[in-house]
């Protein structure tokens, strides 16, 4: 990170939301703007004091402050409505009107309280576009504003390069996009959906790339979600190797990408080799399901297996996917201390070994 060290040990940036959070979030009216205000404050400090005694050197907030990991969208913009997904019936954010700024600034806000409470590097995550259609764009209830998937997120770049520009300027270390939907073109049943399965995945690049364009002055990543979180919500799971989309990564305009191999049919490690050289590599090397812990041993091995294919100096460590990836999820956030501690102590031996 900004001190160059081998093996930087990261957070991919959600945390595990105690009930008393979850609460906090579902703002119910039993608190003021100032009581919400100082108990969720207290309530991420806490969360990075986890980190920071786990010995992580890139920390987050947990995501805390936001309602869902998609949905942080509708607090940087006017347009959408909060309803109920008819398949499940869960909570569900679509876009139902033209897209407006609403309050820029929301996740730099979540990073200028960071910068006061720890000295650690800071990522702050933003969602892909590509993946706010896939998600909030629904053909009957959002037509009307935005005829097709591909308008509607073609109008959330600019909000949400606003919000790039504005993290920057707050001095973030790190700006990670989050891009799961990229990554389920890996999976054969996903590509027979689509008409031209690779001409969607470059729909999806070019938008990333449009949304990190020009800022040439901090670093950026896109994080490879191999629904790690789906398996620990038994929702689908989608395998596949890399290689039906190395093509698509290799044109993504970050400097540092995080991908998944711990997971069941995630692929062989050999495919980094072939991105380019500057590209640092995010690896997952640390499971995220709950009840599964690895241990140091497991991940340096896991590490290892990867630098026959990259140098050291690329390597960064992290989990494979975040710890509160939706809201059947439930990671128990002592196991999550374990699990970080167990990561550090990984990157500690690895740099002994290759320092």
């Amino acid at each position: 990170m900004t001190d160059k060290r081998l093996f930087p040990a990261s957070i991919i940036g959600s945390m595990p939301r105690p009930d008393f959070v979850k609460d906090l979030i579902a703002d119910d009216g039993r608190f003021s703007a100032d009581e919400y205000e100082h108990l969720m404050g207290a309530a991420i400090q806490s969360v990075v004091a986890l980190q920071e005694a786990a010995g992580l050197d890139v920390v987050s907030d947990g995501e805390w402050r936001r309602k869902s990991y998609i949905g942080v969208i509708a607090e940087l913009a006017h347009g959408f409505e909060l309803s109920r997904n008819p398949a499940d019936g869960r909570p569900w954010t679509i876009v139902t009107d033209r897209l407006s700024p609403k309050q820029p600034g929301f996740i730099a806000k979540e990073v200028a309280f960071l910068k006061q409470h720890t000295s650690c590097d800071i990522k702050a995550t933003l969602p892909a576009p590509a993946l706010l259609g896939e998600r909030m764009w629904d053909a009957t209830a959002s037509s009307k504003a935005y005829p097709t998937r591909e308008a509607f997120i073609q109008d959330c770049v600019p909000i949400l390069r606003r919000e790039v520009e504005l993290l920057r300027d707050e001095g973030v270390a790190i700006i990670q996009v989050d891009d799961p939907h990229l990554c389920l073109f890996v999976a054969d049943d996903v590509r027979a959906g689509y008409a031209n399965p690779d001409q969607a995945a470059d729909f999806a690049v070019e938008m990333d790339n449009e949304l990190v364009a020009g800022f040439d002055d901090v670093r950026l990543a896109v994080h490879l979600c191999r629904r790690a979180g789906a398996r620990a919500r038994g929702e689908a799971n989608h395998q596949g190797s890399y290689e039906p989309i190395m093509d698509q990564l290799r044109r993504l305009a970050v400097g540092h990408i995080t991908m998944e191999f711990t997971s069941p049919g995630s692929g062989e490690m050999s495919v980094l080799r072939e991105l380019p050289e500057q590209i640092e590599i995010g690896l997952g090397c640390v499971s995220t399901l709950p009840g599964e812990v690895d241990s140091v041993d497991t991940i340096v091995t896991r590490v290892e297996q990867a630098l026959q294919f990259v140098a050291p100096e690329r390597i960064t460590l992290n989990p494979e996917c975040g710890f509160a990836p939706g809201s059947g999820a439930v990671v128990s956030i002592d196991e999550v201390y374990t699990k970080l501690k167990n990561e550090v102590a990984a990157a500690h031996r690895l740099r002994d070994k290759y320092a």
